[in-house]
């Protein structure tokens, strides 16, 4: 019997830190600073004009909001102009990302439309009024002047700017994201909003409001025609018509009769993991005694939602057994799992506030800390914006950020909608950076493809790459099958991407129940995307590909191929070189090298221009001896295709650095590695600019090297690396084949 080869950890023990590589020296000016004075200059009196035409009780403590829009040459994190803002006395309470066609810019060629950074910034309207006067007085060899030749255009926040959808007349529930100065600020400013809103014959609820970043977050009832009004105070950036909550109204299904099935009878494979469905509960008649570990009702007192226990179930079902299979018995559990019941009866009384109350349930299911695993397969049903991040988004990433948790979030199944408006993109929350969004794939086979009704990218940048990952959800010529609320097993039909994200948990907790707490959740992400086959498929369809369906081929390595786990933390603004094992004599003949970088990133949702905070900046060394005369460093290639990542601007600027996941292949002669090393920067950014009090960050990276001609490459690694590198060895007895 041939041995099986499981991946190869402790990584981390091949990295160490170097010296900062030289930097390049500053770039060409889009303006001179006299052509910036004369630019800016009309532009500011007339921004302070429009602020002191708005009323006293629009702008609390005579506070005004004005915008910034950064010339798109310099919108990378270096050219933040913090001395300017500083200078001026204006302070930066946010930004977002836009599209303009600049004057000038520093390319050759003629401007053309591209995105920029629009910064948001307040100040007393006395300040603003003496803006003009003061740029005319600005030193021109002085840091702030150079901050100004960056500036494209400098102009009010119209009332108009701030609607995010188009508001019908007959609505009644709206939901309004605010701006908060600093700390100290935030009473009186909530204050004065509230007074202003019950003056404009508006209510606000304060109680389901959600405070993340600087941004607060609250739903607003009353008449349409006061939401112009309403507009007006300074401190309001987005107004939208409420959201209706998409995940189980209807739950999709053939319709076709239940069918019997077969459940396993032993225990689940790991009592180990935490596992949580957060959905619409449980029915009163149910099969899955056996795994489930516990069933909460976050609101006790109110009634199941109609839709609910049935979608519940099937979530449930669709992560303990996966795709059930008529007369065949059911997959084994990997582990137990709780449910937790976030969407009730008493959402449909306070419809349709039951966004608000659903996310301060799921809010407090992350808060609990008792889950390494979680999945959610709701959400609001709207699609995701380029310029603003949505509440659900938000409190998610927030809590998500240390990297603790893995959790699924499915994308929505708006994909057979209207493409070019935007209306088929993946919903809201599926955009958290720090979760991974799922997909539907509608076979489990080497034919699949994007189910049709699966929602598509591009996700926002940064998290461009949406979904992340694909998973069989199911389809109409091949259903996914999930027990239905019964006393025995039975099973009905069904499709969505509800299915497809929890059973692609469903492998991410295999992989700890068979690997044990050596895999951080991060790794396992990391090790999912790795393994990941896009096929052929476009990425904005199926992200980095579907996950594959036999577990075992995720956790080993086949002959000429070694996989290498790497886990560890990253120091803001440090260089890490993390060494690529190789057997020794090298390699030959041709050679697939693949990489997947993942973190977890603290974010910023007022600036979704800059929304995370941490970026990795990851150089590619192959040859230690290709160095050239008066180099400290071997010569770099191109390893990764930020094509993937960014727009053109984008890439210009920052070269998709701030993404936390990075994934690329290579293929080359065995030959040309000599010593190879990835370099690893940890790049760290507040409100867009530079962060020198950054906190350390977690980090995993999976490295593959297949060589087909060395078909002992695992064993001869290593041997190479006997007191360092060792096998993953598996925590439970597991089957030949998963």
């Amino acid at each position: 019997m041939s041995q099986t080869n499981f991946l190869i950890g402790r990584g981390e023990l091949l990295t160490h830190d170097i010296k900062a590589p030289k930097r390049m020296p500053g770039k060409a000016q889009a303006y001179t600073f006299d052509q910036a004075v004369e630019r800016l200059a009309p532009q500011l009196k007339s921004t302070a004009t429009e602020l002191d035409k708005l009323s006293s009780d629009a702008c609390p403590d005579d506070f005004g909001v004005a915008l910034l829009t950064l010339n798109p040459s310099f919108i990378a994190k270096s050219y933040f102009p913090t001395a300017l803002l500083r200078s001026a006395g204006v302070e930066s309470i946010g930004s977002r990302t836009v599209s303009v066609t600049p004057e000038n810019w520093t390319k050759k060629s003629a401007p053309k439309e591209c995105t920029t950074t629009e910064i948001f910034i307040a100040a007393k309207r006395d300040v603003f009024r003496h803006l003009s006067d003061w740029v005319q007085n600005i030193n021109p060899i002085s840091h702030e002047a150079e901050d100004l030749t960056h500036i494209e255009k400098f102009s009010s926040f119209v009332p108009g700017g701030r609607f995010a959808t188009k508001i019908d007349g007959d609505e009644k529930f709206f939901e309004v994201g605010l701006h908060f100065l600093p700390e100290e600020g935030r009473v009186p400013q909530q204050q004065a909003f509230l007074t202003y809103a019950k003056r404009n014959g508006l209510k606000v609820h304060v109680d389901l409001g959600f405070r993340v970043g600087s941004l607060w977050f609250i739903p607003v009832e009353g008449d349409a025609k006061h939401l112009k009004k309403l507009s007006e105070f300074v401190f309001v950036r987005v107004i939208r018509a409420m959201p209706k909550l998409r995940g189980m109204r209807p739950v999709q299904r053939s319709g076709g009769p239940a069918l019997g099935c077969q459940l396993p009878t032993s225990q689940p494979l790991s009592a180990g993991p935490k596992v949580a469905i957060l959905d619409g509960g449980l029915p009163d008649k149910h099969v899955i005694s056996t795994w489930l570990r516990s069933y909460r009702q976050m609101d006790p007192v109110a009634g199941d939602d109609p839709e609910g226990p049935d979608h519940g179930l099937a979530v449930t079902s669709a992560f303990l057994f996966g795709p059930i299979i008529h007369n065949q018995q059911a997959a084994q559990p990997y582990s137990f799992v709780d449910h937790l019941r976030v969407l009730d009866r008493k959402t449909e009384d306070e419809d349709p506030l039951e966004l608000y109350r659903t996310l301060g349930f799921v809010e407090e299911a992350l808060l609990s800390r008792q889950y390494e695993f979680i999945n959610l397969s709701l959400g609001p049903d709207l699609p995701i914006e380029d310029t603003e991040i949505h509440a659900w988004t938000s409190v998610i990433d927030d809590i998500l950020s240390d990297g603790d948790t893995f959790m699924t979030v499915s994308v929505g199944n708006n994909g057979e909608m209207d493409h070019a408006s935007g209306n088929a993109r993946v919903q809201v929350p599926s955009d958290c950076v720090n979760a991974i969004a799922v997909g539907a794939a509608d076979n489990t086979d080497g034919t699949w493809a994007r189910a049709s009704y699966s929602a598509v990218g591009p996700g926002r940048s940064p998290g461009v790459v949406k979904p992340d990952l694909m998973a069989f959800g199911g389809d109409p010529n091949k259903y996914f099958h999930v027990l239905t609320p019964s006393s025995k097993p039975e099973i009905t039909p069904t499709l969505g991407t509800s299915f497809a994200a929890p059973y692609l948990l469903r492998n991410a907790v295999g992989v700890r129940a068979i690997l044990g707490r050596e895999l951080s959740p991060l790794a396992i992400k990391a090790l999912l995307v790795h393994s990941a086959d896009p096929l052929h498929h476009n990425k904005n369809e199926v992200g980095w590909g579907k996950i594959q369906e036999d577990l075992i081929d995720i956790i080993t390595c086949p002959s000429g191929v070694a996989r290498v786990v790497y886990q560890g933390e990253l120091k803001p603004g440090k260089y890490l070189r993390a060494t690529l094992p190789l057997p020794e004599g090298g390699l030959t003949g041709n050679i697939t090298l693949k990489a997947t970088f993942c973190y977890a990133s603290p974010t910023d949702p007022q600036d979704s221009a800059a929304y995370t905070r941490a970026g990795l900046e990851v150089t590619f060394r192959p040859d230690e001896n290709n160095v050239k005369t008066g180099k400290a460093n071997a010569e770099t290639k191109g390893f990764f295709d930020m094509k993937k990542y960014s727009t053109e601007a984008e890439r210009r600027s920052d070269m998709g650095k701030w993404e936390t996941v990075l994934h690329g292949e290579k293929n080359m002669r065995g030959t040309t590695l000599n010593g190879p090393v990835f370099d690893i920067h940890y790049n760290a950014r507040a409100g867009g600019a530079a962060n020198t009090r950054a906190e350390k960050i977690r980090y995993a990276l999976i490295i593959s090297v297949e060589a087909p001609k060395h078909e002992n490459l695992y064993n001869d690694i290593l041997r190479a690396y006997q007191n360092i590198l060792v096998p993953l060895q598996p925590q439970v007895s597991i089957p030949i084949r998963i």
